[in-house]
């Protein structure tokens, strides 16, 4: 219930924001250097994510030699394909290059809305906990991903297409409000029917809240300077 009301009270942050947010936010695009520099971050992070992986699997292994882990379908394959070609659309006024960069980040900015808040939530409670220190290991696997979530949405900024809009802080304040309703009932692992459609309907929302940022009016824009 804790975990419950403190979603909801972020989920009302977000919908105040969108609130206030009455025009499209422009973000400031970082120069040439500094984008090279955020694209080789993030391509060494998400090698790190990989690496992070396959050792926690190992470690996994030694300690549960017979550990098969639970596989789940939430749809998010469909919903990244969708969102490809909905962006792709949305943003074809700026021309093949840019068209096709926006919806290849926004596509892969969009499950990171979902996982940021679900891995905070999830971190301590992964199972089987590896012995002799569970919670180290865990960092160990968790710490590289959140680094990749930020890093990915970071690169939203290289987009002159992409506009922080009223739309996509509704987006995203839906889905902590599902997330909330999730966490009423345990947050439990999505093998259940109720979990599953809490998970599809918070996935479907973050790729929503992607596609948002896409969808904005040149004649009410807002510089991040006047903002």
């Amino acid at each position: 219930m804790l975990l419950a009301i403190m979603l909801l009270v972020v989920a009302s942050g977000f919908a105040y924001a969108g609130k206030w947010l009455r025009a499209p936010l422009r973000v400031t695009r970082p120069g040439r250097t500094v984008a090279g520099f955020m694209i080789t971050i993030w391509l060494l992070t998400i090698y790190t994510v990989i690496v992070a992986t396959f050792v926690y699997g190992l470690l996994v292994k030694q300690a549960y030699p017979d550990f098969v882990a639970p596989r789940v379908r939430v749809g998010t394959f469909v919903d990244a394909t969708v969102t490809f070609f909905v962006i792709l659309y949305l943003t074809r006024r700026w021309k093949w290059k840019v068209a096709l960069a926006s919806a290849i980040i926004g596509t892969a900015a969009a499950p990171m809305f979902f996982e940021f808040p679900f891995d905070l939530i999830v971190m301590a409670r992964t199972n089987p906990p590896i012995p002799p220190h569970p919670m180290l290991y865990r960092q160990l696997f968790f710490l590289p991903l959140f680094l990749a979530e930020f890093s990915t949405v970071s690169l939203l900024t290289l987009l002159p297409s992409m506009r922080v809009t009223a739309y996509a802080a509704y987006a995203v304040a839906g889905m902590l409000v599902v997330f909330a309703v999730w966490a009423v009932f345990g947050f439990a692992f999505p093998a259940e029917p109720l979990p599953l459609a809490l998970n599809v309907i918070s996935k479907i929302l973050c790729f929503v809240a992607a596609i948002m940022l896409f969808v904005w009016r040149a004649d009410g824009e807002v510089s991040g300077a006047q903002a």
